[in-house]
């Protein structure tokens, strides 16, 4: 059976994860010259969102390596 502490601290860590990601596409968007989230959402542009999802893979790989290592 799961303790209760291991399932609660999973859920805290996951909750920071999904804040930082959040955080590292905003900066981002701030740093690009133009508004990936209007390209992606309104043109749809295939390529741009494969590119944010890498980097949101990418991102989820070192933060969740680095709380769990």
């Amino acid at each position: 059976m799961i303790e209760t502490k291991y399932a609660i601290a999973s859920v805290i860590y996951s909750v920071i994860e999904i804040l930082i990601l959040l955080v590292t596409f905003w900066i981002v968007e701030k740093i690009t010259p133009e508004n990936l989230w209007k390209n992606i959402v309104e043109k749809q542009n295939i390529a741009l969102s494969i590119m944010a999802a890498g980097f949101m893979i990418a991102i989820a790989i070192i933060i969740s390596s680095a709380i769990h290592g």
